[in-house]
């Protein structure tokens, strides 16, 4: 497994991009300023730091939840044969509460939590960005 970044789940998701971006001054990714995602990079390390509409991983986790009891981090982790690794943590006593299963075209996810009721996501790209 390779430590892909760790997520924070937002409320106000605009808000959170213009702390990352305007007031840290970490690069965003790719822009998108409405979210529902955006990954920031430092100036220097390989690691950056994602946010993510919390709204959307309820509705991905099949769970309903206000931002008050809701998830607030995430931390994912890149793996190369999500099956393989789902089938191997399984069988340690992992309970998956998500997936396998697509996420967006570029990859495919599973979710589980840690005893602490933490979101852990397992990730497997399938097409890299360009």
């Amino acid at each position: 497994m390779e430590f892909a970044q760790v997520r924070l789940l937002v409320t106000d998701f605009t808000a959170c991009y213009r702390f990352y971006a305007d007031v840290l001054g970490l690069e965003p990714q790719s822009g998108a300023e409405r979210g529902p995602y955006e990954k920031f990079s430092p100036t220097t390390g390989s690691t950056g730091i994602a946010i993510q509409d919390r709204a959307m991983m309820a509705e991905v986790l099949g769970e309903l939840r206000g931002p008050a009891d809701g998830h607030r981090s995430l931390v994912a982790l890149r793996v190369d044969d999500l099956d393989a690794v789902c089938a191997r943590i399984t069988a340690r006593g992992a309970t998956l509460v998500h997936g396998p299963a697509p996420m967006t075209d570029r990859m495919r996810v599973a979710h589980l939590k840690d005893p602490e009721g933490n979101l852990v996501e397992l990730q497997e790209w399938l097409l890299l960005r360009g």
